[in-house]
């Protein structure tokens, strides 16, 4: 409550010094104090403390009622905080295209250059002050509250396996790791049930669509992930040469596709067997020895990324194993003014340490961001996961060279089929995504049958002819959270593309590290364009994308020889 005072006291004292003044949009020296006195609010005025200590209470106790009450009361505050300050980029965004050349050229200035520059190319998709402020309110129930209340439909929902009463999640989670028959009576339960709900997630999807047409059309964004692309801070000329070169070589994930085929003895696949393994590695990982492993691998990329590890777990920065009431999965957290943690829910296989290994890149890449002045602390989320997933490389390596050439096949496999379900699935999705706003931009509307028609499209496009679907399959869209964070699937295979990349030239040239620590000190202070750009990576090819997605098929090589090898054994 101290917290959320404060902030609303220091918003407050800048909308009363700022809001009915227009001097410092027309004078250097003014423009400069004003945004000093920003960067300040930003430093200490930032909203994330009082939510982020109440979004990891209830991350480790999810049924606390109070305090999910407590971020309910909070919420409409802080909305209504940041509303009074919402005038400053409006304003600043309205600026004539005069001043914003001197301004942006201006040596004074030029701490705040990219901050200027953002808001000026975003500044012609800005309403007015009061019309933001209705977008701003009414984003809850216009979108949040539809979505939530699917999930909380969603998690009521159990199928019955092997006469235990499972929910829905833990019994899809299981899917991919049953054998064939099993996995496809479990499957068809599971996809039963998301039908059993899917009058209202039809509801749903057509609402929240329809609420994100009405804010395209009003800020007159003309395609539907033009403001996604915009807000992440991407090149949109870049980004759809990254969907259009992956969906022309939908062909590389075919060839995966009919390889896992092969091995598993199968003539099709179905969707329950897109993500299945060819094997599994018996031995047991336990959390000490999996950390050992990725402290024994990012210590050879660099010391300062153990001594980061090791300050988390010393520190108390890191929630390890799963247990009542705690969220599932793994995330990183941070920002400014409060710590760096990461949550995990540890079991003992090698894809808990692998996690471990991801979210401690996320935790790595955020507090080297912090390097830089508050305004650009943290990075967009098209970058995001490049740090994660190329931590996963320094962690994979030192595991792969302790397995038997058996496990080694099991262990590649798995890790294509990861980067194949990262790149080309997650373009399938965008390409899915991209489908459901044309459809209701034509149709007015679209019904569960229609969605459900659209995701097995997609899906299918990139699982090649040896995939089978049935028109069941298409009702797995009512939980896929991704297609309700519109287009923010683009950013999974820009990061492990680029990731792949960095990875490389590590290989090629270890000193190359300095520069991979560069991209992450950078923070948000460029492009992501810029900043890969300034250590040699030009995003903005698809040569580039071509070239990475040609490593997917070199992998693929080298399953199949080794493949070969143990047969001729």
């Amino acid at each position: 409550e101290k917290d959320i005072v404060e902030i609303e006291k220091i918003y407050l004292a800048f909308a009363k010094k700022y809001s009915k003044t227009d001097a410092y949009l027309k004078d250097e020296s003014k423009l400069f104090t004003a945004l000093s006195d920003w960067e300040e609010l930003v430093e200490k005025g930032s909203m994330a403390k009082p939510l982020w200590y109440l979004s990891h209470m209830e991350s480790l106790n999810s049924s606390d009622a109070k305090i999910t009450a407590q971020m309910g009361l909070f919420y409409p505050r802080l909305t209504k905080a940041y509303n009074e300050i919402l005038f400053f980029s409006l304003k600043l965004g309205k600026i004539s295209l005069n001043l914003q050349k001197k301004f942006l050229a201006s040596k004074k200035l030029s701490h705040y250059r990219y901050f200027l520059k953002q808001i000026f190319d975003t500044a012609k998709y800005d309403l007015s002050e009061s019309e933001e402020k209705i977008l701003s309110l009414k984003s809850r129930p216009a979108h949040d509250l539809w979505v939530e209340g699917l999930e909380k439909l969603r998690s009521k929902q159990t199928v019955v396996y092997k006469g235990k009463h499972l929910p829905i999640s833990e019994a899809m989670n299981m899917i991919q790791q049953l054998p064939m028959k099993e996995r496809y009576v479990l499957h068809e339960k599971c996809m039963l049930a998301l039908k059993g709900i899917s009058d209202f997630a039809e509801s749903e999807i057509n609402a929240i669509y329809g609420n994100k047409k009405i804010n395209d059309d009003l800020r007159g964004f003309k395609q539907p992930y033009s403001a996604t692309i915009l807000g992440y801070q991407n090149s949109e000329k870049s980004i759809l040469a990254l969907v259009d070169t992956v969906t022309k070589n939908f062909p590389v994930s075919h060839r995966f596709f009919k390889l896992k085929a092969k091995i598993l003895g199968m003539k099709n696949l179905s969707y329950a067997d897109r993500a299945v393994g060819i094997g599994k590695n018996e031995k047991e990982i336990t959390f000490e020895e999996g950390l050992e492993i990725v402290r024994n691998g990012f210590n050879k990329a660099g010391k300062q990324y153990v001594d980061q590890l090791d300050f988390m777990f010393q520190n108390g920065l890191v929630d390890v194993f799963p247990k009542k009431g705690k969220r599932g999965g793994a995330y990183c957290s941070g920002g400014i003014g409060v710590p760096t943690i990461n949550l995990l829910n540890t079991v003992k296989n090698s894809d808990s340490f692998m996690t471990l290994a991801h979210e401690m890149g996320h935790a790595i890449h955020t507090e080297l961001s912090k390097k830089v002045s508050p305004i650009y602390q943290g990075y967009t989320t098209s970058v995001a996961e490049v740090a994660s997933t190329l931590f996963e490389n320094f962690a994979f390596e030192e595991m792969f060279r302790t397995l038997s050439p058996k496990e080694q096949v099991v262990a590649l496999y798995d890790r294509v089929n990861d980067f194949v379900g990262t790149v080309f699935r997650q373009i399938a999705c965008f390409n899915f995504e991209n489908d459901i706003h044309t459809g209701i931009k034509e149709k007015g509307a679209l019904s569960k049958e229609e969605i459900g028609a659209l995701h097995n499209k997609n899906m299918s496009a990139y699982m090649g002819t040896v995939s089978k679907f049935t028109d069941l399959d298409g009702y797995f869209f009512v939980s896929w959270p991704h297609i309700r964070s519109f287009f923010y699937v683009y950013s999974y295979a820009y990061g492990a593309l680029i990731s792949r990349a960095l990875y490389k030239k590590y290989k090629q040239d270890p000193s190359y590290i300095a520069k991979i620590n560069a991209f992450m000190e950078a923070g948000a202070s460029m492009s992501p364009e810029d900043i890969f750009k300034s250590i040699g990576i030009d995003t903005s090819k698809p040569e580039f994308f071509e070239e990475g997605l040609k490593s997917i098929e070199e992998d693929i090589d080298r399953i199949e020889k080794l493949s070969k090898q143990l047969k001729n054994k």
